[in-house]
């Protein structure tokens, strides 16, 4: 398998080069990739906020390209040598290896920009560093790969702006003369500035330029203008006087007053496709590759119809002028998603818009939260999918990649310097049903360490806050301290059933409530690590392997135990899964292993592992296939481990 897609990779290569030399880009259509590696450094990203099966789902709705915005400085050391950060490379190889695999190009969009900062005329001092740095790392890769040097300069001057990007061109080149090169104008890379760039003798560059016009319309209700134009909601269009919506006296006498009294004339169709063919006259008369690297439409003030015809407009027109292109964004204020949801991909499409794009619209399906059935799993090595971090380390040191003497696996939390009701906060998205597990005698199962006795913490399940004016996000709490992990800088297991947690009453607004015997299991909103009892100083604390997990699915705990068991087995990860998943166990000592896949009728399926397997941790595969190759129909599988008289049986369940 990998010797084909070597193959059609080099195959690939070979058409992209021959397409980008005929003044057509490589790619067609796709989205920016937004909120990700837009953080302020390499240990805020929150990696598993998209997986594989993110990427999968987009390229099933018809994309071919994703634009992957990036705060590339801040993932450096900063002056003087902007040395990349390895963790930043750690994720982004990741993410690389995904694009190749599904064959979906992917630009690295440097998007260290502020809309508040004009571009410094010094900029070149770090672009050069640092692409000559990504462009080492990533010369070897294929041409899936681009670089997009920086995103809307703006407020710079033009000759300087392109002399940078000349500079920056030749750098890349001095050590990559593989991969082709995005470049854009200055002012925004608005399509107004194209023609002041130079004719680069480059020949592997390929030109962006973003859209949002009439930006009355697009940028309704958006914050981060000066001024903001957040009081401004319900602009139509097209241009439709009945429909105009008084305009706000918040804004008067500045330039959105202006653009409203002249928007019959801007927010015409027309006009949008005559904006858009100067970017077309461009391409033609300069006869060079080119794309819209942004277009798009603002949510929460905007009418979705209105939204929707825009999108539709502007889409044709680029397709019809040969120009390739990316949304402004996938999830967010721009998203593809219906406002105000949980932009499920399978629950939450704005379909019609979809369809606007031209873009294949999946079924979609009524949300339904049901009890989970099985082990959920917070924290193993990231924030696990499924799970947004909503932390708010004010102050203080929160680190989910801490790599000192982690329990399992690379990473483990690290959390220092806490104040008062500070707290690790892992939420449940969509919000999940622990009721099943519960009544079945499922554990919240973690290992911590600490080095400061005396220290506690709570941990607390949160319920969701319902529409009744008498409901308040209750809370369910257990302490851990000094009784139930000695804080002596060596990690403890602890593995407390979800029944032994107990109702703590709510803070809802500005009041207390106490416990009522309303927190609702079937209603979980979040889990939280809290300071509840007092500032936790200096004292350290480190958490690895967070899990909800069965009562029988425990791991080994370091301390010595009278009768060590033979191994531990661990639940699958992901589960349910599709097209593969991981099972993890740790062997106490070397000795002879069967592992071995059965269906609930008893059949053997597949023997992973039969023969002697060495003390230690491992994990094994299984891709969904059988003995002879065939893939298996999905629903509920049985592994079996055994290892000398010691047998452990765990299920698992393959979803299409």
């Amino acid at each position: 398998m990998k010797t084909t897609i070597s193959i059609l990779i080099i195959i690939f290569e070979l058409i992209s080069f021959q397409t980008a030399t005929n003044a057509e880009a490589p790619f067609t259509r796709g989205i920016n990739l937004t909120g990700w590696l837009q953080v302020d450094g390499p240990r805020d990203i929150r990696f598993t906020k998209y997986t594989r099966l993110d990427l999968e789902q987009i390229k099933s709705l018809g994309c071919d390209v994703i634009r992957l915005p990036i705060n590339l400085h801040f993932m450096t050391s900063g002056a003087p040598n902007y040395t990349i950060d390895p963790l930043f490379y750690f994720f982004l190889d990741q993410i690389v290896d995904w694009a190749e695999e599904l064959q979906i190009h992917l630009i690295l969009d440097n998007h260290t920009f502020d809309p508040a900062e004009d571009t410094d005329p010094d900029i070149g001092d770090i672009l050069i560093p640092v692409w000559t740095q990504m462009a080492t790392h990533y010369k070897d890769r294929s041409t899936y790969v681009y670089y997009e040097i920086l995103n809307e300069p703006h407020s710079i001057d033009d000759t300087v702006w392109n002399a940078i990007q000349q500079e920056v061109i030749d750098a890349i080149r001095l050590v990559d003369q593989k991969h082709t090169i995005i470049i854009g104008p200055a002012g925004w890379n608005s399509y107004n500035n194209l023609r002041y760039m130079p004719e680069y003798t480059d020949e592997n560059l390929i030109y962006t330029f973003h859209f949002y016009d009439p930006f009355l319309f697009t940028h309704q209700g958006a914050s981060w203008t000066d001024p903001s134009m957040e009081p401004l909601a319900g602009v139509p269009f097209p241009y439709n006087s009945a429909q105009m919506p008084v305009f706000p006296s918040a804004l008067a006498g500045i330039w959105i007053q202006s653009s409203f009294n002249n928007y019959h004339n801007d927010g015409t169709v027309a006009r949008v496709k005559q904006l858009l063919d100067i970017a077309a006259n461009f391409q033609a008369e300069r006869n060079v590759p080119m794309f819209c690297g942004e277009f798009g439409v603002y949510i929460p003030n905007s009418d979705n119809d209105q939204r929707v015809n825009w999108y539709g407009i502007v889409r044709e027109y680029l397709e019809e002028k040969g120009l390739a292109w990316t949304i402004w964004d996938y999830q967010g204020g721009f998203g593809l998603f219906e406002k105000g949801s949980a932009e499920l991909f399978d629950y939450d499409l704005n379909i019609p818009l979809v369809e606007a794009l031209g873009l294949n619209p999946p079924d979609q399906f009524e949300f339904v939260i049901s009890p989970d059935s099985t082990g959920i799993d917070l924290y193993r090595d990231y924030v696990q999918p499924g799970i947004q971090d909503a932390s708010w380390a004010n102050g203080w040191m929160l680190d989910y990649y801490s790599e000192t003497n982690p329990e399992k696996g690379t990473f483990c939390i690290y959390w220092t310097g806490a104040n008062q009701y500070n707290s690790i906060v892992f939420d449940f998205n969509p919000n999940r049903d622990l009721s099943y597990l519960v009544s079945q005698g499922y554990a919240l199962d973690f290992w911590v360490r600490g080095d400061t006795p005396g220290q506690l913490f709570d941990m607390r399940f949160i319920d969701t806050k319902t529409n009744d004016p008498n409901d308040h996000p209750w809370r369910m709490r257990v302490t851990i301290d000094n009784a139930r992990a000695a804080w002596d800088n060596a990690w403890h297991h602890l593995h407390i059933p979800l029944a032994n947690f107990m109702e703590h009453g709510s803070w809802d607004v500005d009041t207390w409530y106490n416990p009522q015997g309303d927190f609702d299991w079937s209603a979980i909103d979040r889990l939280e690590i809290v300071a509840e009892h007092g500032a936790l100083g200096n004292a350290q604390f480190w958490f690895d392997d967070i899990r909800i997990v069965d009562a029988n699915s425990t791991t080994v705990a370091r301390q010595p135990m009278a009768t060590p068991a033979a191994f531990a087995l661990e639940q699958n990860y992901p589960n349910p899964f599709n097209p593969a998943t991981t099972i993890r166990f740790h062997l106490v000592h070397t000795d002879h292993v069967d592992f071995t896949i059965y269906n609930l009728a008893g059949q053997k399926v597949r023997t992973l592992i039969s023969g002697t397997v060495s003390s230690g941790n491992h994990s094994v595969d299984w891709n969904g296939v059988d003995e002879s190759g065939q893939q298996v129909a999905g629903g509920v599988y049985v592994y079996r481990m055994v290892v000398g008289e010691t047998v452990d049986v765990k299920k698992m369940v393959l979803v299409y």
